[in-house]
Protein backbone atom coordinates (compact mmCIF):
# COMPACT_ATOMS: atom_id res chain seq x y z
CA UNK A 1 0.00 0.00 0.00
CA UNK A 2 1.17 3.46 -0.74
CA UNK A 3 1.72 6.09 1.83
CA UNK A 4 2.26 9.77 1.67
CA UNK A 5 5.72 10.33 0.88
CA UNK A 6 7.18 11.06 4.98
CA UNK A 7 10.66 11.34 4.39
CA UNK A 8 13.35 12.33 6.84
CA UNK A 9 14.47 15.49 4.63
CA UNK A 10 11.45 16.82 3.31
CA UNK A 11 9.75 16.74 6.62
CA UNK A 12 12.50 18.53 7.91
CA UNK A 13 12.20 21.25 5.09
CA UNK A 14 8.76 21.73 6.39
CA UNK A 15 9.88 22.23 9.85
CA UNK A 16 11.89 25.23 8.58
CA UNK A 17 9.14 26.46 6.37
CA UNK A 18 6.71 26.20 9.69
CA UNK A 19 9.76 28.41 10.88
CA UNK A 20 10.18 31.08 8.24
CA UNK A 21 6.08 31.44 8.53
CA UNK A 22 6.01 32.11 12.36
CA UNK A 23 8.91 34.66 12.18
CA UNK A 24 7.46 36.40 9.31
CA UNK A 25 4.40 36.70 11.84
CA UNK A 26 7.02 38.45 14.17
CA UNK A 27 7.98 40.87 11.50
CA UNK A 28 4.51 41.99 11.04
CA UNK A 29 4.07 42.33 14.71
CA UNK A 30 7.26 44.91 15.16
CA UNK A 31 6.36 47.10 11.58
CA UNK A 32 3.14 47.31 13.41
CA UNK A 33 4.67 48.42 16.66
CA UNK A 34 6.98 50.65 15.02
CA UNK A 35 4.44 52.92 12.44
CA UNK A 36 2.96 53.59 15.91
CA UNK A 37 6.23 54.39 17.63
CA UNK A 38 8.00 56.31 14.87
CA UNK A 39 7.98 60.37 14.67
CA UNK A 40 10.32 60.63 11.67
CA UNK A 41 8.12 60.35 8.42
CA UNK A 42 10.77 59.27 5.97
CA UNK A 43 11.43 56.13 8.27
CA UNK A 44 7.58 55.41 8.35
CA UNK A 45 7.08 55.96 4.86
CA UNK A 46 10.13 53.28 4.89
CA UNK A 47 8.57 50.70 7.48
CA UNK A 48 5.16 51.18 6.04
CA UNK A 49 6.45 49.73 2.40
CA UNK A 50 8.42 46.73 4.60
CA UNK A 51 5.07 46.04 6.00
CA UNK A 52 3.22 45.68 2.82
CA UNK A 53 5.73 43.65 1.59
CA UNK A 54 5.37 41.22 3.98
CA UNK A 55 2.00 40.98 4.43
CA UNK A 56 2.15 39.98 0.96
CA UNK A 57 5.08 37.32 1.86
CA UNK A 58 3.29 35.95 4.66
CA UNK A 59 0.47 35.26 1.89
CA UNK A 60 3.22 33.82 -0.34
CA UNK A 61 4.74 31.59 2.72
CA UNK A 62 1.56 29.95 3.26
CA UNK A 63 0.75 28.84 -0.37
CA UNK A 64 4.39 27.43 -0.47
CA UNK A 65 3.66 25.43 2.68
CA UNK A 66 0.32 24.19 1.08
CA UNK A 67 1.80 23.36 -2.26
CA UNK A 68 5.44 21.68 -0.76
CA UNK A 69 2.54 18.99 0.97
CA UNK A 70 4.27 17.96 4.02
CA UNK A 71 3.14 20.09 6.83
CA UNK A 72 5.26 21.12 10.03
CA UNK A 73 5.90 23.16 13.23
CA UNK A 74 8.63 25.15 14.31
CA UNK A 75 10.78 23.63 16.79
CA UNK A 76 10.03 24.83 20.77
CA UNK A 77 13.26 26.65 20.72
CA UNK A 78 11.90 28.95 17.84
CA UNK A 79 8.61 29.23 19.07
CA UNK A 80 10.48 30.55 22.50
CA UNK A 81 12.91 32.85 20.82
CA UNK A 82 9.74 34.62 19.22
CA UNK A 83 7.99 34.78 22.40
CA UNK A 84 10.55 36.18 24.00
CA UNK A 85 11.49 39.67 20.97
CA UNK A 86 7.54 39.94 21.27
CA UNK A 87 7.83 40.83 24.80
CA UNK A 88 10.96 42.85 24.41
CA UNK A 89 9.19 44.53 21.42
CA UNK A 90 6.36 45.41 23.37
CA UNK A 91 8.03 46.25 26.64
CA UNK A 92 10.23 49.64 27.27
CA UNK A 93 13.77 48.29 28.18
CA UNK A 94 14.90 48.79 24.48
CA UNK A 95 14.51 51.83 22.69
CA UNK A 96 13.07 52.56 19.36
CA UNK A 97 16.90 52.11 17.69
CA UNK A 98 17.32 48.75 19.61
CA UNK A 99 14.01 47.78 18.54
CA UNK A 100 15.18 48.31 14.72
CA UNK A 101 18.12 46.59 15.30
CA UNK A 102 17.05 43.60 16.81
CA UNK A 103 14.52 43.96 13.48
CA UNK A 104 17.40 44.14 11.12
CA UNK A 105 18.96 40.95 12.94
CA UNK A 106 16.18 39.06 12.41
CA UNK A 107 15.45 40.13 8.84
CA UNK A 108 19.07 38.56 8.76
CA UNK A 109 17.65 35.30 10.10
CA UNK A 110 14.95 35.48 7.64
CA UNK A 111 17.21 35.70 4.63
CA UNK A 112 19.72 32.98 5.95
CA UNK A 113 16.71 30.43 6.51
CA UNK A 114 15.29 31.12 3.40
CA UNK A 115 17.96 30.78 1.12
CA UNK A 116 19.04 27.55 3.12
CA UNK A 117 15.75 25.84 2.41
CA UNK A 118 16.51 27.07 -1.34
CA UNK A 119 19.63 24.82 -1.29
CA UNK A 120 18.82 21.97 0.44
CA UNK A 121 15.45 21.75 -1.79
CA UNK A 122 17.72 21.31 -4.94
CA UNK A 123 19.18 18.23 -2.98
CA UNK A 124 15.76 16.90 -2.69
CA UNK A 125 14.02 16.80 -5.42
CA UNK A 126 12.87 18.86 -8.68
CA UNK A 127 9.13 18.84 -7.51
CA UNK A 128 10.19 20.57 -3.87
CA UNK A 129 12.10 22.98 -6.22
CA UNK A 130 8.68 24.04 -7.86
CA UNK A 131 7.00 24.04 -4.88
CA UNK A 132 9.15 26.50 -2.73
CA UNK A 133 9.83 28.65 -6.28
CA UNK A 134 8.06 31.27 -5.08
CA UNK A 135 10.31 31.68 -1.62
CA UNK A 136 13.32 32.96 -4.38
CA UNK A 137 10.79 36.65 -4.19
CA UNK A 138 10.49 36.78 -0.53
CA UNK A 139 14.03 36.36 -0.26
CA UNK A 140 15.24 38.94 -2.55
CA UNK A 141 12.83 41.12 -0.47
CA UNK A 142 13.84 40.49 2.67
CA UNK A 143 17.30 40.81 1.76
CA UNK A 144 16.33 44.73 0.45
CA UNK A 145 14.61 45.42 3.50
CA UNK A 146 17.84 44.58 5.52
CA UNK A 147 19.50 47.67 3.26
CA UNK A 148 16.57 50.53 3.95
CA UNK A 149 16.53 48.70 7.95
CA UNK A 150 20.51 49.87 7.60
CA UNK A 151 19.72 53.11 6.62
CA UNK A 152 16.64 53.90 9.33
CA UNK A 153 19.69 52.61 12.00
CA UNK A 154 21.85 54.64 10.91
CA UNK A 155 19.18 57.70 11.43
CA UNK A 156 18.15 56.36 14.72
CA UNK A 157 21.72 56.00 16.42
CA UNK A 158 23.39 59.05 15.01
CA UNK A 159 19.91 60.92 16.56
CA UNK A 160 20.13 58.66 19.72
CA UNK A 161 23.87 59.21 20.47
CA UNK A 162 24.02 63.43 19.57
CA UNK A 163 20.64 64.44 19.09
CA UNK A 164 21.47 65.67 15.80
CA UNK A 165 19.99 64.35 12.33
CA UNK A 166 22.64 62.26 10.60
CA UNK A 167 23.82 63.22 7.00
CA UNK A 168 20.59 62.97 4.34
CA UNK A 169 23.33 61.22 2.08
CA UNK A 170 22.39 58.35 3.99
CA UNK A 171 19.03 57.49 1.77
CA UNK A 172 21.10 58.10 -1.33
CA UNK A 173 22.91 55.27 -0.49
CA UNK A 174 20.30 53.05 0.43
CA UNK A 175 18.96 53.19 -2.68
CA UNK A 176 22.37 52.93 -4.66
CA UNK A 177 22.98 49.82 -2.48
CA UNK A 178 19.55 48.53 -3.51
CA UNK A 179 19.57 49.27 -6.89
CA UNK A 180 23.15 47.45 -7.50
CA UNK A 181 21.93 44.25 -5.22
CA UNK A 182 18.84 44.43 -7.72
CA UNK A 183 21.22 44.33 -10.71
CA UNK A 184 22.81 41.20 -9.62
CA UNK A 185 19.93 39.27 -8.62
CA UNK A 186 16.92 40.61 -8.32
CA UNK A 187 15.78 39.58 -12.15
CA UNK A 188 17.07 36.24 -11.45
CA UNK A 189 15.05 35.58 -8.22
CA UNK A 190 12.25 37.84 -8.68
CA UNK A 191 9.51 35.07 -9.88
CA UNK A 192 5.87 35.87 -9.20
CA UNK A 193 4.49 39.17 -10.03
CA UNK A 194 3.18 42.47 -8.33
CA UNK A 195 -0.07 40.76 -7.48
CA UNK A 196 -0.88 41.10 -3.43
CA UNK A 197 -2.42 37.44 -3.99
CA UNK A 198 -1.92 34.61 -6.33
CA UNK A 199 -5.36 33.61 -8.59
CA UNK A 200 -7.25 30.57 -8.63
CA UNK A 201 -5.07 29.91 -12.00
CA UNK A 202 -2.09 30.60 -10.88
CA UNK A 203 -2.51 28.08 -7.58
CA UNK A 204 -3.98 25.28 -9.90
CA UNK A 205 -1.19 25.72 -12.51
CA UNK A 206 1.60 25.72 -9.65
CA UNK A 207 -0.34 22.28 -8.33
CA UNK A 208 -0.15 20.93 -12.59
CA UNK A 209 3.25 21.80 -12.88
CA UNK A 210 4.60 20.32 -9.54
CA UNK A 211 2.67 16.97 -10.29
CA UNK A 212 3.58 16.45 -13.73
CA UNK A 213 7.53 16.71 -12.44
CA UNK A 214 7.11 14.24 -9.99
CA UNK A 215 5.91 11.96 -13.18
CA UNK A 216 8.78 12.37 -14.81
CA UNK A 217 10.64 11.79 -11.86
CA UNK A 218 9.23 8.42 -11.51
CA UNK A 219 9.45 7.78 -14.75
CA UNK A 220 13.37 8.42 -14.90
CA UNK A 221 14.69 6.41 -12.11
CA UNK A 222 14.53 2.51 -11.36
CA UNK A 223 15.17 2.86 -7.65
CA UNK A 224 12.47 1.38 -6.14
CA UNK A 225 12.65 3.18 -3.08
CA UNK A 226 12.37 6.55 -5.32
CA UNK A 227 9.38 4.97 -7.07
CA UNK A 228 7.70 4.81 -4.20
CA UNK A 229 8.54 7.98 -2.63
CA UNK A 230 7.74 9.68 -6.13
CA UNK A 231 4.40 8.08 -6.41
CA UNK A 232 3.24 8.85 -2.46
CA UNK A 233 3.73 12.29 -3.29
CA UNK A 234 1.60 12.28 -6.91
CA UNK A 235 -0.72 10.42 -4.69
CA UNK A 236 -0.95 12.67 -2.03
CA UNK A 237 -1.17 16.09 -4.34
CA UNK A 238 -3.51 14.48 -6.69
CA UNK A 239 -5.72 13.76 -4.06
CA UNK A 240 -5.80 16.44 -2.09
CA UNK A 241 -5.89 18.67 -5.43
CA UNK A 242 -8.48 17.20 -6.74
CA UNK A 243 -10.91 17.46 -3.68
CA UNK A 244 -10.45 20.49 -2.62
CA UNK A 245 -11.42 21.29 -6.30
CA UNK A 246 -14.45 19.86 -6.27
CA UNK A 247 -15.07 21.00 -3.01
CA UNK A 248 -14.47 24.62 -3.96
CA UNK A 249 -13.51 25.68 -7.35
CA UNK A 250 -15.92 23.10 -9.46
CA UNK A 251 -18.86 24.42 -7.68
CA UNK A 252 -18.56 28.00 -8.30
CA UNK A 253 -17.66 27.83 -11.91
CA UNK A 254 -20.51 25.61 -12.89
CA UNK A 255 -23.03 28.25 -13.53
CA UNK A 256 -21.07 30.23 -16.00
CA UNK A 257 -18.53 26.97 -17.32
CA UNK A 258 -21.69 24.97 -17.72
CA UNK A 259 -23.28 21.90 -16.23
CA UNK A 260 -21.86 18.98 -19.01
CA UNK A 261 -18.40 20.28 -18.92
CA UNK A 262 -18.31 20.99 -15.04
CA UNK A 263 -19.68 17.11 -15.12
CA UNK A 264 -16.82 16.08 -17.38
CA UNK A 265 -14.37 17.37 -14.63
CA UNK A 266 -15.91 15.49 -11.38
CA UNK A 267 -15.59 12.43 -14.53
CA UNK A 268 -12.07 12.56 -15.05
CA UNK A 269 -10.94 13.37 -11.44
CA UNK A 270 -13.77 10.14 -10.40
CA UNK A 271 -10.92 7.85 -12.76
CA UNK A 272 -8.00 9.48 -11.85
CA UNK A 273 -9.09 8.30 -7.84
CA UNK A 274 -9.68 5.04 -8.88
CA UNK A 275 -6.40 4.92 -10.61
CA UNK A 276 -4.01 6.11 -8.16
CA UNK A 277 -6.18 3.33 -5.73
CA UNK A 278 -5.28 0.66 -8.06
CA UNK A 279 -1.78 1.54 -8.28
CA UNK A 280 -1.68 1.90 -4.60
CA UNK A 281 -2.22 -1.29 -4.06
CA UNK A 282 0.26 -2.52 -6.27
CA UNK A 283 4.12 -4.17 -5.70
CA UNK A 284 6.41 -1.12 -7.28
CA UNK A 285 8.07 -3.93 -8.12
CA UNK A 286 6.31 -5.19 -10.53
CA UNK A 287 7.11 -4.62 -13.99
CA UNK A 288 3.50 -3.34 -14.76
CA UNK A 289 3.67 -0.43 -12.17
CA UNK A 290 5.33 1.97 -14.30
CA UNK A 291 3.00 1.37 -17.68
CA UNK A 292 -0.15 1.95 -15.01
CA UNK A 293 1.58 5.24 -13.40
CA UNK A 294 1.85 5.93 -17.49
CA UNK A 295 -1.58 5.46 -18.21
CA UNK A 296 -2.38 7.97 -15.26
CA UNK A 297 -0.08 10.39 -16.24
CA UNK A 298 -1.86 10.72 -19.71
CA UNK A 299 -5.30 10.95 -18.07
CA UNK A 300 -4.00 13.47 -15.60
CA UNK A 301 -2.35 15.80 -18.59
CA UNK A 302 -5.71 15.74 -20.55
CA UNK A 303 -7.06 17.10 -17.65
CA UNK A 304 -4.79 19.30 -16.98
CA UNK A 305 -5.64 20.65 -20.67
CA UNK A 306 -8.90 21.48 -20.55
CA UNK A 307 -8.39 23.38 -17.18
CA UNK A 308 -6.40 25.15 -18.61
CA UNK A 309 -7.71 26.19 -21.75
CA UNK A 310 -11.38 26.19 -21.25
CA UNK A 311 -12.11 26.58 -17.69
CA UNK A 312 -9.48 29.24 -17.30
CA UNK A 313 -10.73 30.88 -19.78
CA UNK A 314 -14.40 31.05 -18.45
CA UNK A 315 -12.93 32.04 -14.86
CA UNK A 316 -11.01 35.20 -16.51
CA UNK A 317 -14.65 36.16 -18.25
CA UNK A 318 -17.02 35.70 -15.78
CA UNK A 319 -15.09 36.90 -12.38
CA UNK A 320 -12.89 39.84 -10.89
CA UNK A 321 -8.97 39.54 -9.90
CA UNK A 322 -10.82 40.16 -6.12
CA UNK A 323 -13.09 36.91 -7.08
CA UNK A 324 -10.30 34.71 -8.31
CA UNK A 325 -7.88 35.55 -5.65
CA UNK A 326 -11.02 34.62 -2.88
CA UNK A 327 -11.80 31.82 -4.33
CA UNK A 328 -7.32 30.75 -4.39
CA UNK A 329 -7.94 31.96 -0.68
CA UNK A 330 -10.55 29.21 0.03
CA UNK A 331 -8.82 26.40 -2.59
CA UNK A 332 -5.70 26.67 -0.25
CA UNK A 333 -7.24 26.53 2.65
CA UNK A 334 -9.42 23.57 1.79
CA UNK A 335 -6.54 21.57 0.60
CA UNK A 336 -4.56 22.21 3.74
CA UNK A 337 -7.26 20.32 6.00
CA UNK A 338 -7.02 17.92 3.27
CA UNK A 339 -3.61 17.19 3.59
CA UNK A 340 -3.36 17.08 7.78
CA UNK A 341 -6.15 14.39 7.29
CA UNK A 342 -4.24 12.30 4.94
CA UNK A 343 -1.37 12.84 7.01
CA UNK A 344 -2.83 11.71 9.98
CA UNK A 345 -4.07 8.73 8.14
CA UNK A 346 -0.60 7.57 7.00
CA UNK A 347 -0.20 3.75 5.84
CA UNK A 348 2.31 1.50 5.16
CA UNK A 349 3.58 0.24 1.48
CA UNK A 350 4.19 -2.69 -0.42
CA UNK A 351 8.19 -2.82 -1.91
Amino acid sequence: MVASLDDTKRNAIAVKLASLKSMQQLLIENEQLFLRESTDSEISDRIRKMLEDDQKNLGILETIIVQYGVHGEPKSTVREFIDKIRQLMKGSDLTFFEKVFQHELLKHQQVMTGLIIHKASQKVGADVMAAIGPLNTVNFENRAHQEQLKGILEVLGVRELTGQDADQGIWARVQDALAAFSGVVGSAVTQTTDKQDMNIQDVIRMDHNKVNILFTELQQTNDPQKIQEYFGQIYKDLTAHAEAEEEVVYPRVRSFYGERDTRELYDEQADMKRRLDEIKAMNVSSPEFKNKVKQLQDVVMDHVRQEESTMFAAIRNNLSSDQTEQLATQFKAAKSKIQERLASNKSGMRG
